[in-house]
């Protein structure tokens, strides 16, 4: 009776949250699609976002990912691989986790707070999409760090010390045996934390500006589009650019989730078709 009475609650609570989310999504697509149209998708912003499109946010948002990742994906893989093949520490190693915790549970708000102090008028880097980067990389290494190295802690001991005992060195074993199996989990990681930083208003608000023209390098300003969405739904300028706005938004995130996943499945097949092989 006890365990029939936990699968119906884990049920329950698990059907509640798919309905919240399909129902969120399709409030957001049902008000966002008739808006979306060639000009909204590829036009400048006209009288505050009221008319017009949003091909300068587009194109922010993309230099900031793409800056991003730069930044955050050698650094956060990097530390797990030190973590899990280098560092004997222990001490090093839980100071290590705790402060990566740390960072991850620390407001957005804060991050874009300490950007501003600090990169903009500290650095006197300015406003731009370069500190935006700067900022946004400090929030995506902590999860990124994180699920690189449960993955990497997760790789089978054995393949890793018959590597070895063939006379490939450390450094050799881990590119050629370590990396390429933990790719998907890393990959998994890098998702999570780049979806999120994709999606954040309150900590890029303080650094990157809030220009409605094209950015033609990354140290000018810019508006990605969840601060162009904050902005037009905050300050009531146009709700239905606003559910525009959000459509792309949750188009660009899908676009990105389901494509990176598929490459990963199909290199998960050719790696298990190589092994069995």
């Amino acid at each position: 009776m006890k365990e029939k009475f936990i699968k119906v609650l884990i049920f329950t609570s698990g059907f509640i949250t798919i309905l919240l989310f399909v129902v969120i999504i399709a409030y957001i697509l049902i008000n966002g699609i008739p808006v979306i149209s060639f000009e909204f998708l590829f036009a400048n912003t006209l009288n505050s976002g009221r008319e017009g499109g949003i091909l300068p946010m587009i194109l922010s948002s993309i230099y900031i990912l793409i800056l991003t990742a730069i930044f955050s994906i050698p650094i956060g893989v990097g530390i797990a691989i030190y973590m899990t093949q280098y560092c004997k520490n222990i001490l090093l190693i839980k100071f290590i986790r705790f402060i990566s915790r740390c960072l991850a549970s620390i407001p957005s708000i804060i991050y874009g707070l300490f950007g501003f102090t600090f990169i903009v008028l500290f650095l006197r880097l300015g406003w731009s999409i370069f500190s935006a980067s700067l900022v946004l990389s400090l929030m995506a290494i902590p999860t990124i760090f994180q699920v690189s190295e449960v993955t990497l802690n997760n790789i089978p001991l054995n393949l890793i010390e018959s590597s070895l005992g063939l006379g490939a060195t450390r450094l050799q074993t881990i590119i050629s045996v370590i990396i390429p199996i933990a790719i998907p989990g890393i990959t998994t990681g890098i998702i999570l934390a780049l979806t999120r930083a994709f999606s954040e208003a309150a900590a890029v608000m303080y650094v990157v500006g809030s220009t409605f023209q094209i950015p033609l390098s990354i140290f000018d300003t810019g508006r990605p589009l969840p601060l162009h969405l904050y902005i037009l739904a905050s300050e009531g300028i146009s709700f239905e650019n606003a559910y525009g706005t959000a459509t792309v938004l949750i188009f660009i995130v899908l676009f990105i989730t389901i494509s990176t996943n598929y490459f990963v499945n199909r290199y998960q097949r050719r790696i298990k078709y190589e092994i069995k092989s």
